[in-house]
């Protein structure tokens, strides 16, 4: 970023989905979306006339190349997620990236090295922490209200028949950061170690695809330097099941379970109080009071009257994350600290899913996470 600049210049890569971010990042204070990148030159024009964005490249390489743009906000498919990475770290930008980080320990490796040998900052889009829900979540556990929190878990289930052919090679684990991160994040952990079982079986041409056997994988998470453990698990074909993305939290004072039907009110049990008012239906408050006042109206899909894409209609999507998501990146460049999730902390909660899938195909056995994801230390900016 250039040091009269008082705005993070953001290139943006990717925009089918990452198109919704666009009008976020304009109307962000301390941000301006300098340049888009997309393969197809009729739909980056269509998309750079919409949002009257001069900076408009075809070419990945081209993009990283521009003097205008501090940061990259890459939302491409997740088999090019690690080496857009570490191409535009090389190239001196910040980095912003939907998840999973990478689908292999030793890309998640690497860009952990190339953030620590470079100073510069990598942030996981990852958008359950900072749904409504996450942060409503996170407010009773900072207040006391929960008590001392016992155990934790997370599902996510999803039927991705039909959407792009990438996703018949996918393992249901190696994309789990939406199960894992709640769990990690609202205390402020590391996995330690995991153990994982496989449970049914996927048609022949999916496993052959996958090289993946199992219907479901169904993980126990150890928590470094806690008494915690946390239980996830996840599916992505073969199963019948509502799309959920769930987050659960047992305290010894009261406890949060995700409804089981979507759009239904979530449930909050309080202790000792009988039996039949233990359990109590919840509206979860929204929390765009946490950002710039002229970012908050994305949190809602009924405030967003700006644009006609159907993406934007679903701003309210991802439990309002995406501005949070957002001011956090833009925020933590501009203030030089590291953002949530950071780059060891974004590897560690990818690298549970791959531990995990690694533990299932050995029958459970304890897999232990990579030491380079179990100490935030080594994401200090060097200018620091």
């Amino acid at each position: 970023m250039s040091k009269t600049s008082k705005k993070l210049r953001l290139g943006m890569v990717g925009l089918g989905f990452g198109a919704e971010f666009i009008p976020i990042y304009q109307a962000h204070p301390n941000a301006e979306v300098t340049a888009i990148c997309r393969r197809d030159q009729t739909r980056l024009d269509k998309c750079g006339d919409q949002f009257e964005i001069g900076g408009r490249y075809t070419s990945f390489d081209d993009l990283l190349a521009d003097p205008d743009v501090d940061a990259v906000h890459i939302n491409s498919p997740i088999p090019d997620h690690a080496w857009m990475s570490l191409k535009a770290l090389d190239a001196g930008k910040h980095v912003m990236c939907t998840v999973p980080m990478a689908t292999t320990i030793e890309d998640c490796q690497k860009i952990v090295q190339k953030v620590h040998d470079t100073g510069l900052h990598y942030m996981m889009a990852e958008t359950v922490v900072y749904s409504r829900e996450c942060l409503f979540i996170k407010q009773l556990y900072e207040s006391g209200e929960l008590g001392k929190i016992q155990y934790l878990a997370a599902s996510h289930p999803q039927d991705m028949d039909g959407w792009p052919a990438y996703w018949e090679k996918m393992i249901p684990m190696h994309y789990a950061t939406h199960v894992v991160s709640p769990c990690l994040g609202l205390v402020g952990g590391l996995a330690e170690y995991v153990s994982c079982f496989g449970s049914g079986t996927v048609r022949e041409d999916i496993a052959k695809k996958s090289g993946n056997p199992f219907a479901v994988e169904t993980c126990h998470i150890k928590i470094q330097d806690t008494d915690l453990t946390a239980h996830i698990w996840r599916f992505l074909y073969d199963v019948a099941r509502q799309y959920r993305e769930s987050f659960d939290v047992y305290g010894t004072q009261k406890s949060f379970e995700w409804t089981l039907v979507e759009n239904e009110p979530h449930v909050i049990h309080t202790a000792k109080k009988p039996e039949h008012e233990i359990a109590e239906k919840v509206e979860v408050p929204d929390f765009a009071h946490l950002l710039p006042e002229s970012i908050r109206r994305f949190t809602l899909p009924q405030e967003i009257h700006d644009a006609d894409h159907l993406s934007f209609l679903q701003g309210g999507g991802h439990g309002g994350s995406h501005p949070h998501l957002v001011h956090e990146f833009v925020s933590s460049v501009l203030e030089n600290r590291r953002p949530l999730p950071d780059a060891v902390t974004s590897a560690n909660w990818t690298c549970v899913g791959i531990c995990a899938h690694e533990s299932a195909m050995k029958g459970g056995q304890v897999v232990q996470l990579p030491e380079f994801t179990l100490s935030r230390d080594r994401t200090a900016c060097l200018t620091e």
